[in-house]
């Protein structure tokens, strides 16, 4: 595996490689759910590039940029044991300079749930995830469906822009007690974490309901917020939309994304499931 740290270096390592490229683009503190990605890069591509870079540019003021959590040496270990051939580890002042062009994510899709909590966000996401495309030229890039609407704005991006890359979404690896894999789960408390399932298990409730026939989203988001609001500090959304992140009044099977964002003491969390 090759560690490389500028566009240029990566670009120079690339030149003694053939074949599809996956690209697994990644903010490192890696788990088993990053680890899915990159074995589904492993077992649809001939290379594999994993990058590493806490992109500054999406982190709000106030947000944890400062004590997002790092772990590179470890995280080195991981791909190498993956098979990734090329880690791309970047810094700050090589992929930014200052006075640049901008992306800005679209005034409705990139303003509302996620958006609407966090403004700008998706502007530093699409901001360097188009930068990473560009550098990595893949084949196929790898993203979660955890950050749904992050895969919506960038599934669109690739579309509007014309990029000759496949975005792949991947389904969320959950743990063992259904809480969603996150690099922040380590700032939970034992209590918090246990608290933190209720975003699974109102989930898993509303999945319930649907199967039973009840399709009303207002009937289904009331029973998630009474689960949420016993356990949560802060509710910050319940949602139901369709895959163009519209919101709708009735369920849609096939076609809808029911998500739930919380404060559990200080951590922010997010989840989702796809119908």
């Amino acid at each position: 595996m090759q560690v490389v740290r500028s566009a240029q270096e990566l670009k120079n390592a690339k030149k003694n490689l053939s074949g599809t490229v996956g690209f697994v683009p990644t903010m490192g503190a890696l788990h088993d759910g990053h680890i899915s990605l990159i074995k589904r890069a492993r077992q649809e591509n001939d290379i594999v590039i994993v990058s590493i870079f806490v992109n500054p540019t999406q982190f709000l003021e106030g947000e944890d940029l400062d004590k997002y959590p790092r772990r590179d040496e470890a995280d080195k270990k991981i791909c190498e044991l993956a098979g990734v051939d090329i880690l791309f580890m970047p810094t700050i002042d090589s992929m930014y300079n200052q006075d640049e062009l901008k992306i800005s994510a679209p005034k409705v899709r990139g303003y509302i749930l996620e958006g609407a909590k966090r403004p700008g966000h998706f502007d530093g996401v699409l901001q360097v995830v188009l930068k990473l495309l560009n550098i990595t030229t893949p084949t196929r890039a790898y993203f979660g469906k955890k950050d749904a609407q992050q895969l919506a704005l960038i599934t669109q991006m690739a579309k509007d822009y014309f990029l000759d890359t496949e975005i792949v979404p991947c389904e969320i690896v959950r743990d063992s007690d259904g809480l969603a894999l996150s690099s922040r789960n380590v700032y939970l408390s034992e209590d918090e974490r246990k608290r933190a399932l209720s975003l699974s298990r109102s989930l898993k409730l509303a999945s319930d309901m649907v199967a039973k026939g009840e399709l009303n989203c207002k009937k289904i988001k009331g029973q998630m917020r009474q689960e949420l609001l016993k356990n949560v500090d802060k509710l910050d959304y319940v949602a139901i939309v369709n895959r163009e992140f519209k919101e709708i009044d009735k369920v849609e099977i096939g076609n809808s994304i029911i998500l739930a964002a919380a404060f559990v003491g200080t951590t922010r969390l997010i989840d989702n499931i796809w119908l």
